[in-house]
């Protein structure tokens, strides 16, 4: 089949179009940017790149199926084409991804707001430990996985995070609705998105058609510890643990510790220990990303085999996978420099649950660490007003929180952008120096200039795109310091 992706150097369809040229798929694609790192690795993957939208080149290509991307609108001259001819079937990337990439294979679903990513990498890497050859998309860089899409087995467990964000211009259901979970991971669920969603009760409604397509013979694993998973519907129709730090749930995270050698903590079944772990992975969100991919995978191993698992301990005997050595993802939690008095660290949150979550657990791996924290607001939600005062009160765990530029402000009426002078304000009735500035490489420019010459310091980006190569700047300077 010859397939044609409008959009195609996006990460996801990128990683797609590459796994359907595995597959055995001809396959090409176009955008408007057509540029390294992604092009070099769809081009040595064997797949022929357009740059732009030329309707001529679609028709001399000639495809028997054309993907169209999420970030494409109407107006791209190739997707009109598409709907004026009607002579080419079109699908979203979801749609794809549930018809041709998960088919009938039990299938690892991670949703949430957030940690959707490292679950899905930690939960492919448990799967390989357990000796399973599992497909899997991760939507991001993993480090302890030889890249982030393989097909896998066709038997195997396929891993994939569920993205509740809409699939595309013509299908506004959510990403995740077309993965037909097996196996269902809910982490975590808050406000977020708010393009697309209205509140809590709209993006909660989406989780809940979630649950409803897990089949009889499938799993759910639920964060007991967070209110708005309890909250959603139950799901009578088939087996759901709940993972936690709390004593009511089945998977428990107990004895947790964490300072600068290191995380420490146990994972009990009810009342039943199963394993210490000790690892390098920061916080107790990550603990609990770590025991859902932990049961997920047996899970999606006893789903491959077939095989019925023991309610009263699902782990019984099971092999339990090594994390000891994982690194988790590019850009989450990722420590770029750490000696005795300079830490610098690059973090994807864009969530002010997210960041507070990661500020507080660096207080405790780095007691005595003066923190600077680097926030730039690119996310839709992150740039917009929604979230502006708890942005600031997440932030102000730090010492010095450093705003950066509004990620495309102009496209944002002032009345629902947030204000980052505003935000500095806030921060400082809280006791903690702030700064905002109008480009992002004045806080460079700020850094440099002494900001962290008090010691020892640990210095933080958060930030959901480059931060307008800040971070390499700033790391850069900072080794060389």
């Amino acid at each position: 089949m010859r397939v044609f992706f409008i959009g195609v150097c996006g990460t996801a369809m990128g990683n797609v179009a590459i796994l359907l040229k595995k597959q055995g798929h001809q396959v090409a694609g176009s955008d408007a940017g057509v540029y390294p790192p992604m092009s070099d690795v769809l081009e040595d993957a064997g797949i022929q790149l357009f740059e732009g939208f030329s309707e001529q080149e679609l028709i001399d290509w000639n495809p028997d199926r054309v993907v169209v991307g999420n970030a494409v609108s109407r107006g791209n001259a190739q997707v009109e084409f598409v709907l004026r001819t009607r002579s080419i079937p079109f699908v979203s990337l979801p749609q794809l991804i549930g018809e041709d990439l998960i088919m009938n294979r039990p299938s690892l679903v991670v949703a949430g707001t957030h940690g959707k990513t490292t679950t899905t990498s930690l939960a492919s890497f448990a799967l390989r430990q357990l000796r399973e050859d599992p497909g899997f998309l991760v939507g991001g860089v993993p480090l302890d996985l030889p890249s982030g899409n393989e097909l896998g087995t066709a038997e195997s467990a396929f891993v994939i995070e569920g993205d509740e964000y809409d699939s595309a211009f013509f299908d506004k259901r959510s990403k995740f609705i077309h993965y037909r979970p097996r196996i269902l991971i809910l982490n975590n669920l808050e406000f977020d998105h708010g393009d697309i969603f209205r509140d809590l009760e709209d993006i909660s409604r989406s989780f809940s058609h979630l649950q409803r397509i897990v089949p009889g013979n499938g799993f759910i694993l639920k964060n007991g510890d967070d209110e708005n998973i309890r909250a959603l519907p139950d799901t009578p129709w088939c087996q759901t643990f709940s993972v936690g730090m709390g004593k009511n749930n089945d998977l428990r995270i107990v004895q947790f510790s964490e300072g600068r050698e290191g995380v420490r903590f146990e994972l009990h079944w009810r009342d039943l220990f199963i394993t210490e772990v000790n690892w390098q992975m920061a916080g107790e969100f990550n603990a609990r990303n770590l025991a859902m991919s932990c049961l997920g995978s047996l899970l999606a191993q006893s789903a491959r085999e077939d095989r019925e698992i023991d309610p009263s301990n699902p782990f019984s005997g099971r092999t339990i996978p090594d994390y000891s050595n994982c690194k988790g993802v590019k850009r989450r939690q990722e420590v770029l420099i750490d000696r005795e008095e300079v830490v610098v660290l690059s973090d994807f949150a864009h969530h002010p649950t997210a960041i507070e979550g990661m500020l507080r657990s660096m207080r405790s791996r780095w007691p005595g660490h003066r923190i600077i924290a680097c926030f730039e607001p690119r996310s839709n939600t992150a740039a917009t007003n929604i979230f502006q005062d708890r942005f600031a009160d997440s932030l102000a765990v730090a010492d010095l929180v450093l705003l950066g530029a509004v990620h495309r402000a102009e496209k944002i009426p002032p009345a629902q952008r947030i204000n980052t002078q505003a935000m500095v304000v806030r921060i400082k009735e809280a006791g903690k120096e702030a700064h905002a500035f109008n480009e992002n490489h004045k806080i460079a420019d700020f850094i440099e200039s002494g900001a962290c010459d008090q010691k020892p310091v640990l210095l933080v980006f958060f930030s959901n795109g480059s931060f307008d190569g800040v971070i390499d700047r700033v790391s850069n300077f900072m080794s060389d310091g």
